[in-house]
């Protein structure tokens, strides 16, 4: 789940940084960018998340804290990038939630 939340980030992300009109910008709202800005955010934050789920399906030690710590990042940058694209936002928001409680609730022996 963590790879598929990446891949919806970096998609996200490549149609705000190719100033894709899919995207409604808000004239007021606090936390306002550039939309190639929030493009290049959810890049990063996709590329995180698939490098997370890569190290959490091969057994890395340090792939669950990485996974948790990237969701809850996830988690924020799609609440606040609601205004631009809510249905998106609010279904990888899901994703991220979920994501973040399965990892909350793996047993220790396998992460």
């Amino acid at each position: 789940m963590l790879i598929l939340s990446g891949v919806l980030s970096v998609l996200q992300g490549a149609a705000g940084i190719a100033e894709d009109r899919l995207f409604g910008v808000p004239r007021h709202y606090e936390y306002r960018f550039d939309l190639t800005s929030w493009g290049w955010i959810h890049v990063v934050v996709g590329a995180a998340l698939l490098v997370a789920g890569v190290a959490l399906l091969r057994g890395l030690s340090w792939g669950r804290a990485a996974g948790t710590s990237i969701a809850a990042i996830s988690l924020v940058t799609q609440f606040m990038f609601i205004p631009y694209y809510p249905l998106w936002s609010i279904s990888v928001m899901t994703l991220d939630l979920i994501i973040l409680w399965a990892l909350a609730r793996i047993a220790p022996t396998l992460a």
